[in-house]
């Protein structure tokens, strides 16, 4: 098996192709408020785990296997479709993101069955080629180019085009950084019917807290980032959840969509962590820190009862691996 470029010309057809996608955060909207002509904008963060990982070889017929196969079966039409091609593929799934938990597992997973269904049909992939027939980067494009590059990263939001939200910066994430993940595995995030609800029926967002996102954003998030500064990029982070988290609360039931989840932050914000908060419309909840000693110290330190679960990550500066066999 050889590693493909993401970005490349139509190659020749492959038998088999090998898809692992990473997860990603969504640490908050830009300017909901949208007065500029733009809105939505979003940051977020590519991390190395949870992830989706499927097997695509050429078949008579579809069939998938595995979990999610319902969902995969759609993915791979509308893929087949996008491409002029049959969807005469056998899909394996291997392991997928928790769905509706704030990891955007449904385009990861939409992403990877349409990167092999390309390769398998050797043409050239691109993410936001396929964003439109997948129905993915309707709000946000850190989904998108988290499986393309990686990194944390920065969209303009959506314009009157009606295209993806452009990236306008991407950064790698220090090494030695980690993500201490909480997972309520009890409860789904708003998704579907009842987040598009929620755009609709909230109320606009405030004009001079967006400013403010933005301004933290381009001075203290991302300087702190470049410069390997956990505090300062913990404290911004922290910061857009409160403005956020606070604007969505009617909806979700408070800053938090899950008391366990804002019980275990609480015990997280009183040991003095660099940031912490909510991932899109949770339940999973993320506490920022500046090393694995760090984060494996903090884990063992906090309440494990009921329904959650703990997970250290790492930032992930690449995108997704896509490998084929001939």
């Amino acid at each position: 098996m050889g590693e493909v470029p993401q970005r490349n010309a139509a190659t020749a057809p492959s038998s088999i192709v090998r898809v692992e996608a990473p997860a990603r955060l969504h640490f908050g909207f830009l300017d909901l408020h949208g007065g500029l002509g733009r809105r939505f904008g979003s940051i977020g963060l590519a991390i190395d785990a949870p992830s989706v990982a499927l097997t695509a070889r050429r078949s008579a017929h579809l069939s998938v296997t595995g979990a999610e196969a319902e969902r995969v079966r759609g993915y791979a039409r509308a893929a087949a479709d996008h491409l002029g091609q049959p969807d005469a593929v056998a899909i394996e799934v291997e392991r997928t993101i928790p769905a509706h938990a704030g990891f955007g597992s449904g385009t990861q997973l939409a992403l990877a069955v349409a990167a092999a269904l390309a390769r398998l049909g050797g043409h050239a992939f691109s993410a936001t080629a396929f964003s439109g027939s997948l129905d993915r980067g309707n709000r946000s494009g850190v989904g998108l180019s988290a499986f393309t590059e990686g990194g944390l990263v920065v969209d303009g939001g959506r314009g009157g085009d009606g295209g993806p939200p452009p990236v306008i910066a991407r950064l790698s994430y220090p090494e030695a950084w980690r993500i201490v993940l909480i997972l309520d595995q009890s409860m789904a995030g708003v998704h579907g019917t009842r987040e598009v609800e929620a755009f609709r029926d909230l109320p606009r967002f405030p004009e001079a807290q967006a400013a403010e996102i933005c301004r933290i954003v381009l001075m203290q998030v991302l300087p702190a980032v470049a410069l390997a500064e956990p505090q300062g990029f913990g404290a911004g982070i922290t910061r857009i959840q409160d403005l956020i988290g606070d604007h969505f609360a009617p909806h979700q039931g408070g800053r938090y969509a899950s008391a366990a989840v804002a019980q275990a932050l609480a015990q997280a914000a009183a040991q003095g962590v660099p940031g912490y908060g909510q991932s899109s419309w949770g339940p999973t909840g993320f506490v920022l820190m500046p090393s694995e000693a760090e984060a494996s110290a903090l884990v063992e330190s906090l309440d494990r009862g009921g329904p959650l679960r703990f997970l250290i990550a790492r930032g992930r500066n690449t995108g997704a691996s896509i490998t084929t066999a001939d």
